[in-house]
């Protein structure tokens, strides 16, 4: 082997967390394989919700927050610690690597990121210049310090996929109706384009930072893309999409994909590229099966705001996922959508107990 082919540092650390983490439920899952319990993570397990979370992160604003490796990898590994979930999602945010890349924005409180120059026309494209891995080495560093205190537990690395960063530029901050997205989607289709390839190529990059310093997994995270039509998703977002999966596909770590409100997209969501299709709770597990067809594992799909119902109301909902779950090629169990800010975190650590002991 020469020295241009041999594994750099980063891919010798990747290749050795994947080995670690290869027989854990999660991996299992996300492969398909027998489970000795079904695996449960939650997205956004940290966070808001945590006590601990709100004084470790006190005073620091939240972009900060994602480029202090020290933060980060406490704040990631606090829901572990207290949870007792099957994985680690690695703490970030949508808009970190945009914000790596010199864009102007920022994420203000009750409200979200906010970019002070949207992109609109085809002269705003110069803005969005490739991501190096040095301009997230902040990144590498924390995911190595993660990989390290993890060891067998594995580590999700995290993105937000092309439409719906293209939706926060566009619009310049979060949109309820979507509608200059929408409206340069379709008046100006070839700038649309561009704009989602270009992010796509940001987004695989900042992926492939996450795995090679060791994340075992990765999920694209399409928040929006549930205000689109099958039709439109298919012509307009799915080659992105498909472009950021297939970018990652060497590198053999299951790849989740997961978007709120897409009961009509799910088939397409695993068609873009994903081992394994996040599913919310507004469709049943078989059902959803049913749509995205053989060959896909599932996650899923508790709604967020069962957790601040009585405990038996908690576990009667999850022992309908589970159950809606039975006879699926892979199943990992999570919330429909993110952890809601005043949830019980004691709810939480009570809901993994009981699927696990209930799937056993």
């Amino acid at each position: 082997m020469s020295a241009t082919e041999r594994p750099s540092g980063q891919q010798q650390t990747g290749r050795a967390a994947a080995r670690a983490t290869a027989d854990s439920a999660f991996i299992r899952a996300c492969r398909r394989e027998p489970v000795p319990h079904t695996p449960v993570w939650f997205m956004r397990q940290a966070g808001r919700s945590l006590p601990e979370y709100r004084k470790v992160r006190e005073g620091t604003a939240m972009l900060e927050s994602c480029m202090r490796p020290d933060l980060v990898t406490e704040i990631t590994l606090q829901p572990v610690r207290r949870h007792h979930v099957d994985a680690a999602i690695y703490f970030s945010d949508i808009v970190v690597p945009l914000k790596a890349i010199g864009l102007d924005l920022d994420i203000k409180p009750g409200v979200g990121p906010v970019v002070e120059r949207p992109i609109r026309t085809r002269a705003d494209l110069a803005r969005l210049r490739p991501l190096d891995p040095d301009d997230v080495k902040y990144v590498t560093e924390a995911v190595g310090a993660l990989v390290g205190e993890l060891g067998a537990t594995p580590l999700i690395g995290f993105a937000g996929a092309p439409f719906t960063l293209a939706s926060y530029l566009v619009e310049g901050g979060p949109s309820r109706n979507h509608e200059h997205t929408k409206a340069l989607m379709y008046g100006d289709p070839a700038l649309w384009a561009d704009l989602l390839d270009r992010l796509a190529d940001i987004t695989a990059a900042f992926l492939k930072v996450q795995i090679e310093a060791g994340a075992s997994a990765v999920q694209l995270f399409d928040s929006w893309v549930g205000a689109l039509a099958p039709a439109d998703y298919r012509r307009s977002v799915l080659p992105a999409s498909a472009k950021v999966f297939n970018a990652v596909a060497g590198y053999g770590v299951p790849r989740i994909h997961f978007g709120v409100g897409t009961g009509e997209l799910l088939r397409l969501l695993g068609e873009a590229g994903a081992d394994v299709v996040g599913v919310d709770w507004r469709v049943p597990l078989d059902e959803a099966a049913r749509r995205v067809g053989p060959g896909k594992a599932l996650q899923g799909n508790l709604d967020p705001a069962v957790l601040f119902a009585p405990r038996s109301a908690v576990e009667a909902k999850a022992a309908e996922a589970l159950d809606a779950a039975q006879g699926l090629e892979g199943h990992i169990f999570n919330l429909g959508h993110g952890v809601l800010p005043s949830t019980d975190p004691d709810a939480l650590t009570r809901l993994v107990e009981f699927v696990h002991t209930r799937s056993a």
